[in-house]
């Protein structure tokens, strides 16, 4: 991996440590000397949207992304209007929290229906209409391709190939792609998809798949070193890509939630300068 990623690129995003609110979860990465925060919106608005900015500037961290945007398969037309509005109004959120990423789960299928193309095309034209208040804001549109599994309620953009194809639709300032190695490390394809998305990635997110799977499949989410997932390969495929910007680390997992966060921010730290900082590879994470 050409020497590592280094800890000075090291983001906790705010689902690792669920249970806590923003200036808690603000405070344990200052704590843990972790330079980088990935932000949800429904934590920064208990907050407040002005004090969340003012809260994260104080502790002098960088903002890596806000999560997030998308939902755009309403059925509906008023449906579909709420959700550009709320759209809209996350790209704003992100400019003022100092982020140049919001990140787009963009939608499963709309209620009763099964037309898969319908639904592209619903996230294609929603995107096509956020263009341009991105790129007033400076705000980048994160499309992140999610695991099959979640084809039908979250997100019918599957693979990151199929990510790359509809962000290659837009100018690369305003729409870009999310690397987020949960729902792409089973992809044949995924080198060369790194590849084609080059400067196109705007995040880069790590967690492990762990097995047994729980009931709540988005849940199966585990520290790096605890499952399957080949990080070398895709950090390194990343890497040759031009990515240089904050890996996040996202953990969905009731038991990580349920741990002391001190332990969890702990773990989180230890576990990127083994499984991604130089030398990686050399001994798995007890």
């Amino acid at each position: 991996m050409n020497g590592g990623i280094g800890l000075d690129r090291l983001s906790l995003n705010q689902a690792t440590v669920k249970r806590l609110g923003l200036r808690d979860a603000v405070a344990l990465c200052v704590r843990h000397d972790i330079p980088a925060i990935g932000l949800w919106r429904d934590r920064v608005a208990e907050a407040g949207l002005a004090d969340a900015a003012a809260a994260v500037r104080a502790a002098g961290l960088r903002v890596s992304s806000l999560c997030r945007g998308g939902f755009f398969t309403v059925a509906d037309p008023d449906g579909r209007r709420a959700a550009l509005a709320d759209n809209l109004a996350a790209v704003e959120e992100a400019a003022e929290l100092g982020t140049g990423t919001l990140v787009l789960v963009c939608g499963g299928l709309p209620p009763g229906q099964r037309d898969l193309g319908l639904a592209r095309r619903m996230i294609e034209d929603a995107i096509a209409a956020l263009v341009p208040a991105a790129l007033r804001c400076g705000v980048r549109l994160g499309i992140e391709a999610l695991h099959p599994m979640f084809c039908a309620d979250r997100c019918v953009i599957s693979s990151l190939g199929e990510a790359v194809d509809l962000a290659l639709l837009f100018p690369a300032d305003a729409v870009g792609v999310v690397v987020d190695t949960y729902h792409i490390w089973w992809d044949a394809r995924l080198a060369d998809e790194i590849a084609r998305a080059g400067r196109r990635i705007v995040s880069f997110q790590v967690c492990d798949w762990v097995l047994p799977l729980p009931a709540d499949t988005l849940l199966g989410r585990g520290h790096l070193g605890d499952g399957c997932i080949d990080f070398g390969a895709i950090a390194a495929a990343v890497a040759a890509a031009g990515y240089s910007g904050d890996v996040e680390v996202e953990i969905f997992n009731e038991q990580v939630w349920d741990a002391p966060a001190d332990q969890t921010a702990a773990t989180v730290r230890e576990r990127f300068a083994q499984v991604l900082g130089a030398g990686a590879g050399r001994r798995r994470p007890g």
